[in-house]
C-alpha cells in the first residue's frame, strides 16, 4: 500500500526506482570489556584501523572520474584532514587504557561526544558538520571488522539493472561514497538526515540529482527493493506507489524533459517583459571554469562571482596575487567585456578555510567576523585580493562587489584600502581600471536602513536575499525543526526587498538581486513588480526565469504591489500572490 515521506527538497527533479537500502550497521558495534593486558594490542588495532581508512580515502581521490564535481575532491580532504588529527584517536585510546573498552567501543563513545558538541553549535553551517566526523568514524568502524565499506551496499543483479534506476536509501551517505552509487545507476538519494546546505544536497546539485534529505525514519520504513518515487521538487518520496500514480510520475518525467527542451528555444530571445520593460539576466558562479556555461546560458554578465571558492579546500598557503590575477583576468576575457562583479572572499559561517590556513576562519558564526569583517580583520589578505581584482580589470568589465556592509566606518576602511591597492600598482607601473565600478551587498537589515549612506559611495548594489531572510527571521536555513519558517514571502521580506529597489531606483543607483530569490520562478513577477530589472542567478535557472519575465505585464503587477506590502494575514497574503501569477 502506497505511503508518503516528506523531507527537504534540495534538488529538483524526479526518480522512478527501486530502493538499495544502506545499512548504518556500521556504527551498531559490540561493546565489550578487553582482558587486562591486551590494551596495546586493541590500541594498535585502531591505529591500523585509521591507517586503512586513511588510506582509501587518498585511493579514492587519485582515481576519482574525470567528470567528478569540483567539490568531490574538496570533501575527500576534508575527511582525510579529520582522520589524520590526532586529537580524533586520543580519546578512544585513553578509554582502551583506562576503562578497557574495545576500540569500536571507545570510537563511537568518542563519537556520541563529537556529536554532542555539534548539536549545541549555533551556527547552521558547522552543526551539520558533525555528519563529516560521523562519516570518518564509520570508516574507520568498517576497517575494524575488517570489510570495505562498498560491501555495505546490497550487489543488484544485471536483470535489475535493466529493470529500473537505483534510488539509494540512508540514515546519511558521505558525499565521497555518491560517486561509487553511481555506477549501479544511482539516480536519486533518500536520507534521514541532513539539509539545505548538507554536504551531500551540495553534491546532488553537482550531479543534477533529484533528492531529499531530512526525511524522518527512511532508512527504517523503507525496505530493499521497494519501488520509490522521489519527487525532487517537493521533497517528497512515494513508497510502493500503485501503477497509476507510476504512471502519473512518468508523465511528469516526460513533460519535465520536454520543457527543458523547449526552454532552449528561448536562449537568443530579447529578455523584456510583455508589456516592453527590458531585463538584465546575469549568471552566479563559483569557479572560473562556470564563466564558459554563463555565457552559453545566455547570461549577460556574471552578477556574483564567489571569489571564496578560491580560498576553500586547500592545504597549504592561500591563493597569491598573481593566481588571484590570472583566475579573475581569464574569467573576464571569457565573458567579452560583458560585466563581472568579483566579489570579495566571503568566508565566515557556511565557508570556511581548510588545512594550515583552518585557523583564519575558524568557529565563525553567522553574526561574528564573516564577510568584510573578515577581511578587515586580514588587510594585507584583502589587498592581495583588491590588487588582483584591479589588475583583471585591465583586461574588460570587473567590478568590485563587498559583502556583509552595515557600518559606515567598514565603508570607509574599504575606499582606503581599495585607494591604498592603486596606488601599490601605480608604484608597480602595473594597469587596472582606475574607474572601475564598486559595489555592495544588501544582506543586513541595517544596511537597508541606512541606503542613503550605500547611495553616496557605491556605484551599484546587490540583494543576497538568503541572508537578508535569515537575519531578518532569525531563522537557521539548515536546521530541519525550523526550515518551514524560513519564508522569502515573508511581509518583512518583501517589504524590506519592496524598500531596497524602489530607493535605488529613485537615487538612480543599479540594483539587483542575486539570492536564492532571483532564480526561483515563483517570485519572479513578484520582484519585477517591484521594479526589479536586474537579476543574477545560476547559469541553468536563466531561462525558467526568462520564460517568466516574457509573459509578466509589469504596469499591472505594479498595481497590487501596494496591496501585497499591507497584507500581513497569510489568507490574503495568498489572495494577492495569487493574482499576481496570473497577470
Amino acid at each position: 500500500m502506497p505511503f508518503n515521506l516528506h523531507g527537504l527538497s534540495v534538488s529538483n527533479g524526479i526518480s522512478i526506482g527501486q530502493a538499495v537500502v544502506i545499512s548504518s550497521a556500521a556504527l551498531e558495534v559490540d561493546h565489550r570489556f578487553i582482558e587486562a593486558g591486551s590494551e596495546e594490542t586493541e590500541i594498535r588495532l585502531l591505529q591500523e584501523a585509521f591507517e586503512t581508512a586513511r588510506k582509501e580515502l587518498h585511493n579514492l581521490k587519485d582515481n576519482l572520474p574525470e567528470d567528478s564535481p569540483e567539490e568531490m575532491a574538496a570533501f575527500l580532504d576534508v575527511h582525510r584532514m579529520i582522520l589524520e588529527d590526532p586529537v580524533l584517536q586520543k580519546k578512544p585510546i585513553e578509554l582502551i587504557k583506562k576503562r578497557h573498552y574495545n576500540a569500536a567501543w571507545a570510537l563511537t563513545t568518542e563519537l556520541d561526544e563529537i556529536l554532542l558538541a555539534f548539536e549545541e553549535i549555533d551556527d547552521p553551517y558547522l552543526k551539520e558538520r558533525g555528519a563529516d566526523f560521523r562519516q570518518v568514524v564509520e570508516r574507520v568502524l568498517v576497517a575494524l571488522k575488517g570489510f570495505n565499506q562498498i560491501a555495505r551496499i546490497p550487489a543488484l543483479g544485471q536483470k535489475d539493472r535493466h529493470l529500473s534506476e537505483v534510488i539509494i536509501v540512508a540514515h546519511d551517505i558521505a558525499p565521497h561514497d555518491m560517486l561509487r552509487f553511481k555506477g549501479l545507476q544511482f539516480s536519486a538519494f533518500v536520507t534521514d538526515l541532513g539539509g539545505r546546505n548538507s554536504h551531500t544536497a551540495i553534491v546532488a546539485r553537482s550531479l543534477d540529482i533529484p533528492a531529499a534529505v531530512g526525511v524522518k525514519g527512511a532508512s527504517q520504513l523503507i525496505h530493499q527493493d521497494d519501488w520509490l518515487i522521489v519527487d525532487g521538487d517537493r521533497g517528497i518520496v512515494i513508497v510502493d506507489p500503485n501503477p497509476v500514480i507510476i504512471e502519473e510520475y512518468r508523465h511528469r518525467q516526460a513533460e519535465n524533459l520536454l520543457a527543458k527542451n523547449k526552454l532552449q528555444l528561448l536562449k537568443h530571445t530579447p529578455t523584456k517583459t510583455f508589456d516592453g520593460v527590458p531585463v538584465t539576466l546575469m549568471a552566479n558562479i563559483e569557479l572560473p571554469e562556470d564563466a564558459q556555461q554563463a555565457l552559453e546560458s545566455s547570461a549577460i554578465g556574471i552578477g556574483l562571482f564567489r571569489s571564496e571558492f578560491l580560498f576553500m579546500n586547500r592545504q597549504g598557503e592561500l591563493p597569491n596575487e598573481e593566481e588571484q590575477y590570472r583566475v579573475y583576468s581569464n574569467t573576464v576575457q571569457v565573458m567579452q567585456g560583458l560585466p563581472v562583479n568579483i566579489r570579495t572572499i566571503d568566508i565566515g559561517a557556511d565557508k570556511t578555510l581548510d588545512g594550515d590556513i583552518k585557523a583564519l576562519s575558524s568557529n565563525i558564526s553567522p553574526l561574528g567576523l564573516r564577510g568584510i569583517r573578515w577581511s578587515l580583520s586580514e588587510p594585507e589578505i584583502f589587498l592581495i585580493q583588491l590588487r588582483a581584482i584591479l589588475r583583471a580589470s585591465a583586461h574588460g568589465s570587473a567590478q568590485i562587489l563587498i559583502p556583509m556592509l552595515a557600518q559606515a566606518h567598514e565603508i570607509h576602511q574599504c575606499f582606503e584600502l581599495i585607494k591604498l591597492a592603486k596606488s601599490q600598482l601605480d608604484d608597480r607601473a602595473q594597469a587596472y581600471n582606475p574607474q572601475i565600478k564598486i559595489g555592495a551587498m544588501i544582506e543586513l537589515p541595517a544596511a537597508v536602513l541606512v541606503l542613503p549612506l550605500f547611495f553616496k559611495y557605491f556605484d551599484f548594489l546587490s540583494i543576497g536575499t538568503n541572508d537578508l531572510i535569515q537575519y531578518t527571521l532569525g531563522i537557521d536555513r539548515s536546521d530541519n525543526a525550523v526550515a518551514h519558517l524560513y519564508d522569502p514571502l515573508h511581509p518583512a521580506i518583501l517589504k524590506l526587498l519592496e524598500q531596497t529597489i524602489s530607493e535605488s531606483r529613485k537615487a538612480n543607483v543599479p540594483i539587483s538581486v542575486c539570492g536564492e530569490m532571483a532564480g526561483d520562478p515563483n517570485v519572479t513577477r513578484i520582484l519585477l513588480a517591484m521594479g526589479l530589472t536586474n537579476f543574477s542567478m545560476h547559469a541553468s535557472q536563466l531561462l525558467t526565469v526568462k520564460k517568466e519575465i516574457l509573459k509578466a505585464n509589469v504596469t499591472l503587477l505594479a498595481q497590487i504591489v501596494p496591496r501585497l506590502l499591507e497584507a500581513y494575514e497569510p489568507a490574503d497574503q495568498e489572495m494577492l500572490l495569487k493574482e499576481i501569477l496570473k497577470v
